[in-house]
């Protein structure tokens, strides 16, 4: 009798604590669009696969009947924010009269069916033409740089200072993924994080050349990644090999930079945030600051071993940030790293949750600047 209770007991607190890793469900179905572009098929892009317009991991179905319908499993319960695509940010859902619409924000908890109507389609309201945001401050340095490890072809973008031109100084140099989205709301799907504009407001001659990479937008989740996962075999590896040993002499070779560690820094988001994480754990003799921002750290398990693998004396001057209502794990994961890099005796670091802070470009812009000036201070001289 005694035995069969433990059993049972044991059971039931083994169900329990289970039950709390049984994947959630989330299914969405379409209700009703817009006549146009029927036959076009459905996506959603969100926080859950780093805002991808076309992975088809998470495409639309079709029933037997036509309706169509997607399943999302494994979401951890908390806030999930999201938007539907026909394949690409250019294509996204808008109200009835053609306005872009902000993200679906659903507070997940439980296994849940969501029915959704879309009033129209951004595309299908074609307004005046965009106009260019990009400062006269900014440049193309090439519309198809060669990546030789990945055997790719990417635009690199740089930023100058005022007076450049004028003058022999020499300066810092900062290095940002996800280049469509750094300069020009013209190009930005998501918006722009407006660093030219930021940069042509210092006037105390601390100013940075900045050096935008755009992103391989289907090879983004792997690029940006030097881990393996579900979205398929990491090449984060590879792309910062490529910074380091190709695009970096390059600028050097051909800018006036000032080509010390303590002058090299690198930033981004998301994805972004990971890899420039990652970028500077691997070569601390070459960036002597990052920008952390909302790091994908969940879609790199093997992280914390790597820190305490790859520890060493250089003192890299960290930034991490993100805000409250971006995932239930993102402040976790975040803290976790931050923490790891503190036990490697690096206490050259900034932690920062901002209340409210959405996993957006809006939020980064607006942070990006005391995020560089703390970098400034810490690392550049």
């Amino acid at each position: 009798m005694f035995v069969r209770s433990i059993f049972i007991l044991f059971f039931y607190f083994f169900s329990a604590y289970n039950s709390q890793l049984i994947a959630q469900v989330l299914r969405i179905e379409i209700e009703t669009k817009p006549q146009q572009h029927l036959s076009d098929t459905l996506y959603i892009a969100g926080s859950f696969n780093n805002w991808n317009p076309a992975l088809s991991l998470y495409r639309f179905q079709k029933d037997a009947l036509g309706n169509e319908f997607i399943e999302l499993r494994g979401l951890p319960k908390g806030i999930t924010e999201f938007k539907l695509t026909r394949g690409g940010w250019n294509k996204t859902e808008s109200t009835g009269n053609g306005t872009a619409i902000q993200n679906r924000i659903l507070n997940f908890q439980k296994d849940t069916v969501l029915k959704i109507s879309i009033e129209g389609w951004i595309d299908d309201f074609p307004s005046r033409p965009p106009v260019s945001t990009k400062s006269k401050n900014v440049y193309i340095v090439d519309t198809a740089f060669s990546i030789v490890e990945l055997n790719r072809k990417r635009r690199i973008w740089i930023y100058l200072p005022e007076g450049y031109a004028t003058s022999r100084k020499h300066y810092p140099v900062l290095y940002m993924h996800d280049g469509q989205n750094l300069f020009d709301q013209l190009i930005a799907p998501y918006g722009e994080w407006g660093v030219d504009e930021m940069m042509d407001s210092i006037r105390d001659g601390k100013q940075s050349i900045i050096v935008g990479i755009d992103h391989g937008n289907n090879t983004r989740l792997t690029e940006y990644n030097p881990y393996n996962s579900r979205f398929g075999k990491g090449e984060g590896d590879a792309y910062v090999d490529f910074i380091v040993q190709q695009l970096k002499p390059y600028v050097d070779s051909v800018y006036r930079t000032r080509k010390e560690r303590e002058s090299t820094l690198i930033a981004g988001s998301s994805m972004g945030g990971l890899i420039s994480f990652y970028a500077a754990l691997k070569y601390p003799q070459i960036f002597g600051g990052a920008a952390v921002f909302s790091p994908a750290f969940w879609l790199a398990p093997d992280l914390l071993k790597d820190i305490e693998q790859k520890s060493n004396t250089y003192k890299t001057a960290f930034y991490f940030l993100c805000g409250d209502l971006e995932s239930d794990k993102m402040v976790s994961d975040m803290k976790a790293v931050y923490n790891a890099v503190l036990k490697t005796g690096n206490n050259n670091l900034f932690f920062k949750t901002v209340p409210g802070g959405r996993h957006n470009e809006r939020f980064w812009q607006t942070e990006m600047f005391d995020c560089y000036r703390w970098l400034q201070k810490h690392q550049i001289k």
